[in-house]
């Protein structure tokens, strides 16, 4: 195994992301072409996560099974043919809502699968990066595929086509480096059954990840989420609204890829940091929210919310290890990235609430439970 291994993981991770995204400059697109409501948007937006839930769910203790190179493969191929499937149903909304459904089914077990192969890749190498490198490069294709898209969507050729035939290419590209590198699982001398059925957390550890790990694993995507989909959709932009849609969710998730390294500095107090930039971005959406003529203040908020989602990734992805039984980080990795797609739903939850009251309310609500589980994470030991 060697650090190059690592890289074409990453590699794999990066291609990945880059098509999860590419449908949120997209969804303005689709509401004109299909006179969709706000709701329906961005519900759009959010069945993604749907298609987490059981993906996950099969992927990590597949993985924990059969090994990471035999699931990685297969579902790295699926994930290709969602991206080819959307060419296909673009002006159909109902089977639009199952393709999104099936992306998130097929990236959600890329992400649970090939990051506990490229964490167990980098501690081979005697290397603690692997975390790092496994955030890099997901918030890093996650910010290249919107903005791709965005500009394609909003002035280049076949708009709701060509981002996701860009997006099969890469990933098959990504795919064909990491073919050769070898599997990471250590085969054990014990009944595989009785592996997979005892608890994946040490001992003692269970209560850690569940209290500490997992609320601020919701905000690795509610924190983009919130400014890339609820932004543009329930608060509006001025001009050319899907470029700076796509733009708008580059630089938040760029920020997001660009903060990530820092938890080889921040160390314990990434958690903190991560939550506390919840709390300054969802203060600063309030306000943007509440007064138009500030609408501009959207903008740093949604960098400074892609940079804790960013930081939340970076922190979880580290502390996995520590709460994971041997042999058990594949279905220790998936039930982190199920809690953290429940938040995509909070673009849902913010378009419902706000029939009930003005958004900048729902915003200033999130800004004050974020500052409280800054203060949590804190106090936290783990």
């Amino acid at each position: 195994m060697t650090r190059s291994s690592e890289r074409r993981l990453g590699l794999l991770l990066l291609a990945a992301a880059a098509g999860t995204n590419i449908p949120t400059p997209l969804l303005l697109v689709y509401r004109a072409e299909l006179d969709m409501s706000s709701t329906s948007v961005t519900a759009l937006f959010g069945v993604y996560a749907l298609g987490l839930m059981p993906a996950v769910a099969l992927a990590g203790p597949a993985a924990d099974r059969w090994g990471r190179r035999r699931v990685a493969i297969p579902v790295t191929l699926f994930s290709a043919l969602t991206s080819l499937l959307y060419v296909t149903v673009a002006h159909h909304e109902p089977l639009l809502f199952l393709v999104r459904f099936l992306q998130g089914a097929g990236a959600g077990a890329v992400f649970t699968v090939g990051s506990a192969w490229l964490v167990e890749a980098a501690v081979r190498e005697g290397s603690r990066s692997g975390p790092r490198t496994a955030a890099v490069a997901m918030t890093g294709g996650f910010a290249i595929g919107p903005a791709i898209a965005g500009l394609i969507g909003q002035w280049g050729p076949w708009p709701l086509i060509l981002p996701y035939l860009l997006h099969v290419v890469a990933l098959l590209l990504a795919l064909a480096a990491a073919w050769t590198v070898t599997e990471t699982l250590v085969p054990r001398a014990v009944d595989v059954h009785d592996v997979v059925s005892r608890s994946p957390f040490l001992p003692g550890r269970l209560s850690a990840a569940v209290l500490v790990v997992a609320p601020l694993a919701v905000c690795v995507y509610a924190f983009p989420a919130s400014a890339i989909a609820g932004v543009p959709v329930l608060i509006g932009l001025p001009a050319a609204p899907v470029a700076l849609t796509g733009l708008l969710a580059g630089a938040t998730l760029g920020a997001g890829s660009l903060a990530a390294p820092l938890q080889g500095r921040l160390g314990a107090r990434t958690a903190p940091v991560a939550a506390a930039c919840g709390f300054v971005g969802f203060a600063l959406t309030a306000v943007a929210a509440a007064v138009p003529a500030l609408l501009l203040l959207a903008v740093p908020a949604a960098v400074v919310l892609g940079a804790g989602g960013g930081l939340s990734l970076a922190s979880g992805l580290a502390r996995l290890p520590t709460v994971a039984a041997e042999g058990r980080l594949g279905t220790v990795s998936a039930a982190f990235y199920a809690t953290a797609y429940v938040g995509f739903g909070v673009p849902l939850l913010l378009a419902a609430l706000a029939s009930v009251a003005d958004v900048s309310v729902w915003l200033g609500v999130l800004a004050v439970t974020c500052g409280v589980l800054a203060v949590q994470q804190a106090r936290a030991r783990l």
